[in-house]
């Protein structure tokens, strides 16, 4: 129906945010009850749900209130609030808006000691093992508090008449207010990075538990512990206690206090350098005395009296082993000999003179043999040269030729039949005594016979 005007979520929730706002009675709500699913944010915002037997609320507090909580809040935790009761528009939920916070029943800053002191007692930082001793005769004192304050004074004057050889350093710092922190923090830092302070004072006079509270902040705390220096805490009066006596090497309950345990008492320093004097003394007494008897022992002891026989064995030994060495070196001289006898006979075997003597003889034998194969083999060469020569002229043509026989050649070759001549041929006829041209006129082969 177009004539009913119908809202949207947002506007509904805008209208009863505005109702919200504008009621003075839920601004500046004071309210208690106890912590219900508390979350921590990254961001530094905590969020909770605060309940009692029959109802509960959602509840924020901003980084801006949460930083100045001096205790963390625990589901659980009864506490006392203060601030707005407004509309998250989201979520359409009414939500609690905390500007403070407070434990009920108990005090914000002991409840934040305590939960620090349990907190960093499980980390290990009161254990004893961590504490380091104090030096015995400091050079230098390191003090950290304020400079207009009556602490440095007293320490000062402590230091003054107990030891006046110790240099007193102040690195001064706030120890009161918001500033506090950060400047006892530095001064720690300051302390160490100049290098050569023996003993370090941190502390400050007596006030209230708000006055001393910079040394219950946890900066301060681990500064203390982290501090390579030996760390004496010497915060308020006696029966003053914060987290900085508990991670300090040692706690004065004042500052005065703390400036008799960094350096010694000159008379009492005085009346240990006398003990350690007569001890000393005693010492050199006793071991003189027993260094005398000692000596008086060697002087009076058989090899001293008696040297001679001490080293008597030592020359009869020698005397031994110069025989042996003798004895020894004859043998090794006679082998020797008779090595090179050996070897002078194989040399002169083996010599060149020798070997070329042989050599002549084996040459001379070797001539002979030859010179009688040589005229073996030429007397039976010779026997065959000459039958050949009887064979040779036996078969000589000319021999054939003195008994009128001729041989006929033409042109230089030797004519055998006359199948190779024609009428009108010029030959040669060799003869014994000389040789004929002839003219061929006729030629008649030879008849066979019927």
């Amino acid at each position: 129906m177009s004539g009913n005007p119908y809202l949207t979520v947002q506007a509904v929730t805008k209208y009863i945010k505005r109702k919200f706002d504008a009621d003075p009675h839920l601004r500046n709500v004071y309210i208690k009850g106890e912590l219900s699913n508390v979350k921590i944010h990254p961001s530094g915002h905590i969020y909770f749900t605060l309940k009692d037997d029959k109802s509960r609320i959602q509840a924020a507090m901003f980084r801006g209130n949460a930083s100045s909580l001096k205790f963390r809040p625990e589901s659980g935790m009864n506490v006392l609030i203060t601030g707005d009761i407004n509309v998250y528009e989201s979520s359409g939920q009414y939500q609690l808006y905390v500007q403070s916070m407070e434990p009920d029943g108990i005090g914000a800053l002991f409840l934040a000691f305590e939960q620090l002191k349990e907190q960093l007692g499980k980390e290990g930082l009161f254990d004893v093992r961590w504490k380091q001793p104090l030096p015995w005769i400091p050079k230098k004192v390191g003090v950290i508090t304020a400079k207009s304050g009556a602490a440095f004074q007293d320490i000062c004057s402590t230091i003054a008449r107990r030891f006046p050889m110790a240099e007193i350093v102040l690195f001064p710092a706030a120890v009161q207010g918001k500033q506090a922190v950060p400047s006892i923090v530095e001064a720690i830092e300051q302390a160490q990075l100049q290098g050569d302070i023996d003993v370090l004072i941190v502390g400050r006079g007596g006030g209230s538990i708000e006055d001393l509270w910079a040394f219950n902040e946890e900066a301060v705390a681990r500064a203390i512990f982290s501090c390579r220096i030996p760390t004496i805490s010497a915060v308020g009066h006696e029966t003053d206690t914060t987290i900085a006596d508990f991670v300090a090497d040692h706690r004065a309950p004042t500052p005065t206090a703390a400036a008799e345990l960094a350096v010694p008492a000159k008379e009492e320093l005085a009346g240990r350098i006398l003990d350690r004097k007569r001890v000393i003394y005693r010492f050199l007494a006793t071991r003189l005395s027993q260094e005398q008897k000692r000596l008086d022992r060697l002087k009076n002891a058989y090899p001293f009296l008696y040297p001679e026989r001490l080293y008597r064995p030592f020359i009869e030994k020698q005397s031994s082993l110069e025989e042996r060495l003798l004895r020894s070196h004859s043998e090794l001289l006679y082998r020797k000999s008779q090595h090179v006898t050996q070897v002078s006979a194989r040399l002169q075997y083996v010599s060149p003179v020798v070997q070329l003597q042989q050599r002549l003889k084996d040459s001379a034998i070797a001539e002979e043999r030859l010179l009688r194969a040589m005229r073996l083999s030429l007397g039976g060469k010779q026997d065959r040269f000459l039958t050949c020569i009887r064979m040779l002229q036996a078969l000589n043509p000319l021999n054939v030729m003195e008994r009128g026989f001729t041989i006929v050649y033409k042109q230089g070759e030797l004519v055998k039949t006359v199948g190779t001549l024609a009428p009108g041929d010029s030959v040669e006829i060799n003869m014994q005594d000389g040789t004929a041209i002839a003219e061929v006129r006729s030629i008649e082969p030879l008849k066979e016979e019927s």
